[in-house]
């Protein structure tokens, strides 16, 4: 299995790993197949991600898309981090082997559950947004 060289640099040099203490919101997804659990932290300032950080168990894949998936996301309104999808991680990343495709999955879904605990903290509609996880059916470990 080969991966790009922008997978092994997201793997060995991760970036914004950790936790926010005071987070806006927080997104815990997990594959019970493959054992990777993901945790996604965002701080949302006027419905901008100010601040995003992860810690994920799991493959090196799981670890780079983690790491994609905050880089991506900084910055960004709510509405386009709801628009970042598991084939954007992927290709950001330069693809993934497709047996480690659901990493991928992971991450968005991470995101997005993020942003559900903001939204719900918030009072803020979020009835249309679920976690609907296409790496393994639904694992249930959306928080």
């Amino acid at each position: 299995m080969r991966y790009s060289k922008k997978v092994m640099d997201h793997f060995s040099h991760p970036r914004n790993v950790g936790e926010i203490e005071d987070a806006s919101g927080v997104g815990e997804v997990g594959n019970p197949v493959c054992g990777d659990i993901m945790k996604i932290y965002i701080k949302v300032k006027d419905n901008v991600i100010t601040d995003i950080k992860f810690n994920t168990f799991g493959c090196g894949a799981a670890i780079a898309t983690s790491s994609m998936v905050t880089e991506m996301a900084k910055g960004k309104t709510i509405e386009e981090a709801l628009k970042l999808t598991n084939a954007a991680v992927a290709e950001a990343l330069d693809g993934l082997p497709p047996i480690k495709m659901h990493c991928s999955n992971l991450a968005a879904d991470g995101l997005k559950a993020a942003i559900i605990d903001y939204k719900k903290k918030s009072g803020l509609p979020c009835d249309n947004l679920k976690v609907e996880h296409s790496c393994c059916g639904g694992c249930g470990a959306a928080k």
